[in-house]
């Protein structure tokens, strides 16, 4: 009898641990290397004609635009079919995309299959933790969800460990490399699903009065966060390799200080939060990546690089559990509803990195100025702490806020 409440016991304890892996896995894949790894490819696609360096920017936004339509779909796919299966779709989607990126068949090619990697990418971020969680104690739910996210920071710094060794057998041999990386962590995940537990529809999140311009505010100021992002999330190693004529490998290593920032800043925002409250820390966030960004505008010195680099990539996932801990906040004791906001921050990150990478590469096509655009991106997080104190300021007259928010 006892040994048969031991070995309960342990499976309650492998489940979490394994369906973590799997997301793990998900994040590393559909977002680590489908979005991430092409960072580091830019600079080769430029110099082996593959591309124009404008067309290979514009590559990159579509990666973006297909992350905002895959978190526009993962709902409506979760509920057609079993969340695990879309999941295993998903990752083999992003699998397949690579290796059709080492066809050299054009840029409308290219586009649509960098479209469908960020639509796998936007699809397993929205569907992959909220299918796990459910099945994990309350107690762990923390420890996981940092887990998970840990994905995207080590697909960065695997991309650019492999990415620079790849390229020294040529681009058809590191977009396969790429790709075979992806399925083996993709099979690594397979039977790491829970088996039930499609995402929960919800309705549309209907805040209180006191709540709803904060709210929306934050909608915007999670945008605007991800706009700023982009000149480190899509151009950082080329703005190395040949805007400081470096070369890639140089670029790619600063590209794996990105990961190792990735890797550990939800992990310290969680810390700081815990310490200050996720409020004050969005609003530390926001002003550190202001610097951080508009830091390569002012010197191209190694140290620069390297905090700018760091701190740029702590916040890309870093900012996720402080803006989700601030919508907690502010739609307390009502998990739907919650649900809901989230989803919809989600979607303003979307939108915000999509015209973000669009904008920004029009710049550098017609402009070819790096300085401008880490000019540039240093203004929404600017703009994202004006908003926040508008919003400190009007906490006692929420329907003025509210008339400015409409």
């Amino acid at each position: 009898m006892s040994g048969s409440r031991a070995d309960t016991a342990a499976q309650s304890q492998a489940i979490p641990w394994r369906a973590a892996l799997a997301g793990l896995c998900a994040s590393l894949v559909g977002i680590g290397l489908a979005r991430f790894a092409y960072t580091p490819l830019i600079p080769a696609l430029v110099s082996a004609h593959w591309f124009a360096a404008g067309e290979a920017a514009y590559l990159g936004a579509a990666n973006l635009a297909g992350y905002l339509a895959g978190a526009l779909l993962a709902g409506r796919l979760a509920a057609a079919f079993p969340a695990r299966d879309v999941l295993r779709a998903m990752m083999m989607l992003a699998c397949a995309a690579f290796f059709a990126c080492a066809l050299p068949l054009g840029f409308a090619w290219f586009f649509v299959w960098r479209f469908a990697a960020g639509l796998a990418g936007g699809a397993l971020m929205v569907l992959a933790a909220t299918t796990i969680l459910p099945h994990v104690p309350a107690s762990r739910r923390g420890l996981i969800s940092g887990a998970i996210f840990m994905g995207v920071g080590l697909g960065v710094v695997a991309a650019g460990v492999l990415v620079p060794l790849l390229l020294r057998l040529g681009l058809v041999e590191a977009w396969c490399g790429l790709g075979a990386a992806a399925l083996a962590f993709t099979l690594t995940a397979w039977n790491g699903w829970p088996r039930e537990g499609n995402a929960t529809q919800v309705t549309p999140p209907r805040p209180s009065r006191a709540a709803g311009a904060p709210l929306k505010a934050l909608y915007v100021q999670y945008a605007l966060n991800a706009i700023g992002l982009v000149p480190h999330m899509v151009f950082l190693v080329d703005f190395v390799a040949r805007g400081l004529h470096r070369g890639v490998d140089v670029g790619a290593q600063y590209w794996v200080l990105f990961g190792l920032g990735a890797t550990l800043g939800p992990v310290v925002a969680g810390l700081a939060a815990d310490r200050i409250g996720f409020g004050a820390s969005l609003r530390m966030a926001f002003a550190l990546q202001a610097v951080a960004v508009a830091l390569l505008t002012l010197t191209d010195h190694q140290a620069a690089l390297i905090v700018s680099s760091l701190a740029a990539g702590a916040a890309t996932p870093g900012v996720v559990p402080l803006a989700l801990g601030r919508v907690r906040e502010l739609v307390p004791d009502d998990a739907q509803r919650q649900q809901a906001a989230w989803r919809i921050a989600t979607v303003a990150f979307s939108l915000g990195q999509a015209s973000g990478a669009y904008g920004f590469a029009f710049l550098l096509s017609n402009e070819g100025s790096y300085t401008l655009l880490f000019a540039l991106g240093a203004v929404p997080f600017v703009l994202a702490l004006a908003i926040d104190l508008l919003v400190r300021r009007s906490a006692r007259q929420p329907e003025k806020l509210a008339a400015v928010l409409r």
